[in-house]
C-alpha cells in the first residue's frame, strides 16, 4: 500500500512482515536469517532519528523485548524485536548516521540481521501479504486521529 503525508512515502510492501504495534518490519532472507527495520509510519511518528543504538552482535534477543534504543525529534524509546534470536549483524551505516533509517527505511536503513530458530512461530504474529493493506490503512487513520501525521 502507498499513501503520502507531508512528502513522506508510506509504502507497506506485502512481501514484508510488519509488527503491528512497534512498526518494525522483517524480511526472511532464509528460514533462519531475518533482516529487521522500521516502517515509515512509525518513523513519521518519531521524527528524524538523531541517535540509534542496537544491541551487540551475538546478543540474544526475544520477540517483544528491547533490542536497542533510539532518540528522535519527538521522543526517545526502545527498538522492540519482532522475532527472537541472535543478532548476527548490525547496520554500521545507520549507527553512524541514523537519518539513513528515515531516508530509506526498506533499503539502506535496515537495522539488524537476526538468526532465529523460531521464524515460523514468530512470523504468525506479524502482518504480511494481502492483510498489509487493511492493517496499514487502519494504522494511518489511527495516526491521523492522534495527530501524529496529516
Amino acid at each position: 500500500m502507498r499513501n503520502q503525508s507531508k512528502g513522506i512515502d508510506f509504502r507497506f510492501p506485502e512481501h514484508l512482515h510488519f509488527e503491528k504495534t512497534n512498526h518494525t518490519w522483517s524480511l526472511a532472507e532464509s528460514n533462519s536469517r531475518i533482516l529487521i527495520g522500521m516502517d515509515p509510519l512509525g518513523l513519521a511518528s518519531l521524527g528524524e532519528l538523531a541517535y540509534l543504538s542496537i544491541d551487540e552482535v551475538e546478543t540474544m534477543v526475544r520477540e517483544g523485548q528491547s533490542m536497542g534504543v533510539l532518540e528522535a525529534a519527538k521522543m526517545t524509546g526502545e527498538i522492540i524485536a519482532p522475532v527472537s534470536g541472535k543478532i548476527v549483524e548490525r547496520n554500521q551505516e545507520v549507527l553512524e548516521d541514523p537519518f539513513q533509517v528515515n531516508k530509506d527505511p526498506y533499503g539502506k536503513g535496515w537495522l539488524a540481521l537476526i538468526e532465529t530458530e523460531s521464524w515460523e512461530e514468530d512470523s504468525k504474529k506479524l502482518v504480511t501479504g494481502a492483510k498489509v493493506a487493511e492493517w496499514s490503512a487502519s494504522e494511518m487513520e489511527r495516526y491521523r486521529q492522534q495527530g501524529w501525521i496529516d
